[in-house]
């Protein structure tokens, strides 16, 4: 029980006057006790103070924690989330206080059922984001230091979509660092190996994968942060075998998808070229760049274009320039967008790239800190009315081009979307506000839906039409301050949204296993999702909600 949900009848001691409660001062069920959190909190003065006063806060009190986030998320999310969960990641070795999460170690190999089976949750689990470490924002290989984000995730779902917080698993994978510093840090808690080889690795996630299915029926498994060819590796081999599915890849690419439907509209009703015309050029080519290009296919297809056409229209950039199909060594995940129709000499430099391609939109997936420098921008705006321009990568330190630059050096004239916050800004007398491209948009609501239909897998056609629901979900006011994401202050009932389309989604492809949703009609669905979603208890001066949990 809560704090201040404690009544001072139930403390009793001889020699007391009943109904007093020594420890507990007298007047301060008087108060309101989530301000004086939120006082506390914005004492502190950096991200990393206030991270673990957040954390400390959870642990004492989860149900005033969940208050004070739900009343105040555009403040806390940055906190729990990206930017500043990196930082907590990065110093987590350090700042560790307690256990907040399951770690299975590559030394449990053979025994990880047994390591599952010690979580409190039991069958009631039904989602579990899970890292192994190695590719943790724009940050690299973590290794054990990753669990914050697999925690500050399942934050964003029960925040996001009101999934039941007993009902989260945070899972780091502790299969050992390639980061010399963390294996010479006496304080590292992980194990202090190298990380496996494949076949290595691929033993402990079969035994980890069936495992959990074992010890977790009812669970969606939410991959985060493998590195990219192991990204994209274990949702191919796993994605029809359990209910799982990769944020990185599918989520960041069913947002991006979201926001570019909205931007690409916005762009064409400027220049008066048709959608089918956009040209789009990623600046990155990991895990997260293949998978948003891969996703944005679907914008083509929507308009009636075949495979090819859409992939003629997506151009991709590594490290190495121009990505094309001549290359020596080639990545596997990078063949699919590497191009056949330039023969010249390699395209390193990403200005010369971009006279090469006239793309309408640039999207940064890169980490690499100020790549769309001036003249990078400046060229996109010479040759677009309103240039796309998304510099996605997390955290804010590893951004390709601060919006206030966006703004400045393209007039105004910029749709902007970023990975990371940036706050509105005004510039020649008008208040320009950014776009978020936060996968805290899309991945609530899929995990929503594929939860309560009992989806056996979640299908690409699930993916694509929670973006669909997330382009069309912005109210009039947000249309008309061309926005290209709704505000997150309405997060929750764009969960609720996305959820009903990955319900119908999961319906029309025959993989829910819930099928007494099929005899509701949308509006008494979306009302039994919102019903769905948890509240706190109303403890704090704040108002119950007498809902069905999840």
């Amino acid at each position: 029980m809560s704090l201040t949900a404690l009544p001072s009848s139930t403390v009793s001691a001889p020699g007391l006057v009943p109904g007093l409660a020594p420890r507990i001062p007298p007047y301060f069920l008087n108060t309101d006790h989530r301000q004086r959190c939120l006082a506390q909190l914005r004492s502190k003065s950096t991200g990393l103070e206030k991270y673990i006063y957040l954390s400390g806060l959870k642990e004492r009190d989860p149900n005033l924690f969940y208050e004070v986030l739900l009343g105040n998320m555009l403040e806390i999310i940055p906190i729990l989330y990206t930017p500043t969960v990196g930082d907590a990641c990065s110093s987590y070795s350090h700042i560790w206080r307690r256990p907040e999460g399951l770690y299975v170690s590559i030394e449990n190999k053979g025994h990880i059922k047994q390591i599952l089976q010690t979580w409190p949750g039991g069958l009631a689990s039904r989602i579990a984001v899970v890292t192994d470490g190695s590719r943790i924002l724009g940050l690299g290989d973590l290794g054990a230091n990753g669990l914050p984000i697999s925690i500050g995730k399942l934050d964003l779902y029960i925040a996001g979509a009101g999934i039941k917080p007993t009902s989260t698993v945070p899972i780091c994978l502790d299969l050992g660092t390639n980061t010399q510093k963390f294996l010479e840090d006496p304080l590292y808690i992980g194990v202090r190996r190298k990380r496996p080889g494949t076949t290595e690795m691929d033993a402990f996630m079969e035994e980890f994968m069936q495992a959990m299915r074992d010890v977790f029926p009812m669970l969606l498994v939410q991959f985060e942060d493998f590195s990219t060819d192991n990204a994209f590796r274990y949702l191919d081999l796993f994605r029809n075998q359990y209910r799982c599915f990769n944020d990185d890849i599918q989520g960041t690419g069913a947002v991006i998808l979201s926001g570019f439907i909205n931007a690409a509209r916005l762009s064409s009703a400027a220049s008066g070229k048709p959608l089918s015309e956009h040209r789009i050029l990623f600046f990155g080519a990991g895990s997260a760049g293949i998978g948003v290009a891969k996703q944005l296919l679907s914008f083509f297809s929507l308009l009636g274009l075949s495979e090819e056409e859409a992939k003629s229209s997506i151009y991709t950039v590594d490290s190495k320039g121009l990505i094309t199909a001549d290359r020596k060594g080639l990545q596997e995940h990078k063949k699919f967008f590497a191009r056949t129709d330039y023969q010249g000499p390699p395209l390193t430099n990403l200005t010369d790239i971009i006279g090469f391609v006239k793309p309408t939109a640039l999207l940064g997936l890169s980490t690499i800190r100020g790549a769309f420098t001036e003249d990078v921008v400046k060229l996109m705006s010479s040759l677009n009315t309103r240039p796309i321009i998304f510099p996605l990568s997390n955290p804010v330190s590893l951004c390709e081009v601060d919006y206030s630059d966006a703004i400045k050096w393209t007039n105004g004239s910029v749709i902007f979307a970023s990975g990371s916050p940036y706050k509105a800004m005004e510039f020649e007398g008008k208040v320009y506000e950014p776009g978020q491209g936060n996968n805290m948009y899309i991945f609530p609501g899929i995990g929503m839906g594929a939860i309560l239909s009992k989806a056996r897998h979640v299908t690409d056609a699930m993916v694509e039409q929670a973006a669909i629901a997330l382009s069309s979900s912005l109210s009039q006011e947000e249309q008309s301050s061309e926005l290209v994401y709704p505000r997150l202050a309405r997060i929750r009932d764009i969960s609720a949204q996305i959820a009903l389309a990955v319900i119908r989604a999961a319906q029309k492809d025959d993989v829910d296993e819930n099928t007494l949703f099929r005899n509701l009609g949308d509006n008494a669905l979306l009302d039994y999702i919102k019903a769905k979603q948890w509240q706190p208890c109303a403890t704090h001066n704040s108002n119950a909600s007498n809902a069905p949990r999840l």
